[in-house]
């Protein structure tokens, strides 16, 4: 801007020289019109230099603002370079948080999926396996370690891992593991011997950087450990597995973290250790829970054994029988699950719980037995109940055999018969009274037919009379005077038939409606005793040893066996217990006991337990009342059975087509019964 202002002050110096010339010469034409120009020129060059001091002015002062504009700029680009530095420093640092967090929400993820593992997971070695193998991914240990509390007070190793060894023992490894447990109490005080055993018993956590720099003793087992493999633990991370309020059971250990991506082994962090107590923390709940239902399966497992081996305990003639059906229900249902074609191609138990289901089915197939009463159960001969009453029989057949030799000493003694005659009567009473004690306990054991004929001689003998001298109301039980008090009592010498009939020997059935409301459909038909002891009633027997009364006894261990398993609260998987085991005598054509279910009622399971007991009643040597039956007949037996709609043919056939029949005759029978097995 100074630049126009000099040039209007070189033009007003060139007015005033003009002015000074007029002035020397004295006058001028236009003076006065001059002179005001001049005025004009002179005001306005007044104003120029005014315009032109605040000119010079303004410029000081934008320079002065320039100044001060470039010091600013300075100070800004200082600033900006400042923020800059800030700028990428906090770049750097959320970068940095925003990695650890990743990794965090990684490792929580990482926990929360180990967690529902956790709690999902029924198999014991597999959930051992989930709770190590979580822990080394979350801390990033090379080595792990978990010891299980057992119930002897004792830390032993149930599994170890270490990834840069390639080493996997214990679990479902399959591969033994043979390092010693450590005992938990020593001269019955705490075990603090041993790093391990002190975490479990002081309930802590140890993260050791440095375990080569450790000279304290407890870390003895650690560097044992490590000699034994060939290794070397220099970081340690040890948690005890304590389920909240209860005991440790057991302790996670973990040596030599490593940083992803890096080969170095580094201390277990701060982080780490958070996570694998919360780790832990759940581990030891799933363990414990664990422990828990495997200790009930145990539990359960023994008590259906128990129950089992009770009702055969219960006989000694059928000892054996519940293990024996079960060992063939169990090689029988194998042999139709390993079927791909036929009937039995799409049946299979699907997994362990519907075995040990069908298991349990056919260890307690005949649990009701145990109230049936063995005199009937075992009963061997028509007479016996809780003894054989023939002897009683025969002691009055002895009764008889003095009367007649007492008669016959009388009779020589008074002389009026001869004595030939006496002699040949003696000795015809005697035949006579030795016959009819042979066809009595013939008839007793029950291996011929009893036909009218045989009945009718039988009611004939027992129309002999003999004499009774003693009372028969002393020394009885309260419940057998019961028994006799509607009938009276007679007072002796009473002359009693050789076999009867008593009233007494009828027992009255206590509820006339023993079903109530039949609920589950029973369909047998009730005797109206419970039991008859009848003599000549039990002798007169058509076939076998069992009255009707002794047969619904007998069938009443299925009613029994149905209705105790129905009143236990079985857990899923085993609801259908009640079912396969009370329909083991149940038939395919409908007539069987206690429900007379159809073909299309009986399940599978049902329908192997009826061939396995039925071949092995049929096989058993331990049966007092019966002749043990060869390979073949049995087989015969069996046909016959499924030509009249008893039992499954397919499954009969299996049996003896398959091997198995064989094989457990091999097992089980005699070898005299091998008659057919190659």
């Amino acid at each position: 801007m100074t630049q126009p202002f000099d040039a209007f002050l070189e033009e007003s110096l060139a007015l005033q020289q003009a002015e000074r010339v007029l002035a020397g010469a004295g006058e001028s034409v236009e003076r006065e019109a001059f002179e005001s120009q001049v005025k004009a020129y002179r005001k306005l060059l007044k104003s120029l230099q005014r315009l032109t001091r605040h000119s010079d002015r303004n410029e000081e002062r934008i320079k002065l603002a320039h100044d001060q504009i470039q010091q600013q700029q300075s100070e800004l680009e200082k600033a900006h370079q400042t923020l800059t530095q800030h700028a990428d420093m906090l770049d750097l640092k959320v970068q940095e948080r925003t990695r650890e967090l990743s990794w965090e929400r990684a490792k929580l993820e990482q926990l929360v999926q180990v967690g529902i593992g956790l709690s999902n997971e029924r198999n014991e070695d597999h959930l051992l396996d989930l709770i190590l193998t979580g822990a080394m991914e979350i801390s990033g240990a090379d080595w792990g370690m978990l010891y299980a509390r057992t119930p002897d007070n004792r830390l032993i190793i149930k599994i170890i891992r270490v990834k840069s060894l390639n080493m996997f023992l214990g679990g479902e490894s399959g591969r033994p593991i043979v390092f010693p447990g450590l005992s938990m109490v020593k001269d019955g005080q705490p075990n603090l011997d041993h790093i391990v055993t002190r975490v479990a018993h002081q309930r802590i956590t140890i993260n050791v950087a440095d375990v080569v720099a450790e000279t304290d003793p407890q870390f003895a087992t650690i560097r044992r450990f490590d000699k034994a493999v060939g290794y070397e633990s220099r970081t340690l991370l040890m948690v005890p597995l304590l389920p909240r309020g209860e005991e440790v059971v057991g302790v996670l250990q973990l040596m030599n973290a490593r940083t992803p991506g890096v080969d170095e082994v580094v201390a277990f962090s701060k982080e780490s250790q958070s996570f694998v107590e919360a780790l832990a923390s759940q581990a030891a709940i799933a363990l414990s829970n664990q422990q828990l239902i495997s200790s009930q399966r145990k539990l359960m497992d023994s008590f259906v054994e128990v129950i089992s081996v009770a009702v055969d305990a219960k006989s000694p003639y059928t000892g054996g029988h519940n293990a024996r059906v079960n060992v063939l229900a169990q090689m029988l249902g194998q042999a139709v699950c390993d079927q791909n074609e036929g009937p039995f191609a799409h049946f299979r138990f699907a997994d362990e719980e519907e075995w040990r289901e069908f298991r349990f089915s056919a260890l307690l197939h005949d649990c009701g037995k145990v109230t049936t009463p063995e005199a009937v159960v075992d009963k061997a001969t028509k007479l016996e109940t809780v003894y054989n009453r023939i002897h009683e029989v025969r002691t009055r057949f002895e009764v008889l055999w003095r009367d007649a030799e007492i008669h016959y000493w009388q009779q020589r003694a008074a002389g009026t018969v001869p004595v030939e005659r006496l002699d040949q009567e003696l000795a015809s009473a005697r035949q006579t009274l030795q016959e009819e004690f042979a066809f009595v306990a013939e008839c007793n054991v029950g291996g011929e037919f009893m036909s009218d004929q045989r009945v009718a001689r039988l009611k004939e003998i027992a129309q002999r009379r003999w004499m009774r001298h003693f009372d028969d109301w002393l020394g009885i039980s309260q419940e057998e005077a019961l028994l006799r008090q509607p009938h009276g009592r007679q007072p002796p010498p009473v002359e009693e038939c050789l076999l009867a009939d008593r009233p007494e020997q009828v027992i009255p059935r206590g509820d006339a409606n023993p079903f109530g409301d039949n609920p589950m459909q029973f369909k047998i038909s009730v005797p109206e005793a419970l039991y008859n002891r009848g003599e000549i009633y039990n002798l007169a027997i058509s076939r076998g040893t069992l009255t009707p009364e002794d047969r619904f006894k007998i069938s009443d261990h299925v009613i029994q066996t149905y209705q105790m398993l129905n009143r236990l609260p079985f857990p899923k998987g085993l609801q259908r217990v009640p079912e396969y085991a009370g329909s083991h005598h149940e038939t395919l054509n409908g007539k069987g006991y206690p429900r007379q279910l159809t073909a299309a009622q009986i399940p599978i399971p049902a329908r192997i337990l009826a061939v396995a007991d039925v071949f092995e009643a049929l096989t058993a040597c331990d049966r007092p009342y019966k002749k043990a039956k060869t390979l073949s007949e049995a087989m015969k037996i069996m046909s016959f059975m499924v030509k009249d709609g008893h039992i499954d043919p397919d499954l009969v056939a299996l049996l003896q087509n398959s091997g198995v029949g064989q094989e457990y005759a091999k097992r089980y029978l005699l070898p005299e019964q091998l008659d057919n097995v190659a």
